[in-house]
């Protein structure tokens, strides 16, 4: 048995609407994460950027207010402090993030799902 698609979703974000279309366009119902609401846990998490060969903030949303008032462009933060931000404060997390086949990639453009299809 294959493993489901999954979607890191944010209903308000265009890419990740665009995305969910993409996926939706060719027959893959995703299971629907609504990260906001339901964050990922720190293992989750972990995972994800272990599967992205990503650090921290590779997936996190620089530009955010909260991202500057918490700190977090201190280098001297750790992987699990920054993946603790991210856990605590769901919108610092980059999206969408599609998980299909054993494979992740952020849909940004929304296209980079093809990949993993």
């Amino acid at each position: 048995m294959t493993e489901a698609t999954r979607i890191f979703h944010n209903p308000r974000c265009s890419k990740s609407r665009q995305t969910l279309q993409l996926l939706t366009d060719r027959g893959i119902e995703p299971e629907i994460i609504r990260y906001l609401e339901t964050p990922p846990t720190a293992q989750e998490l972990d995972a994800i950027l272990t599967a992205l060969d990503f650090e921290p903030r590779q997936l996190m949303r620089t530009k955010e207010d909260e991202y500057k008032s918490q700190g977090l462009d201190n280098p001297e933060l750790s992987r699990e402090q920054l993946i603790d931000a991210m856990v605590n404060t769901p919108k610092l997390i980059e999206r969408p993030i599609v998980l299909a086949n054993g494979k992740v990639v952020v849909g940004r453009p929304p296209e980079n799902v093809l990949s993993i299809l």
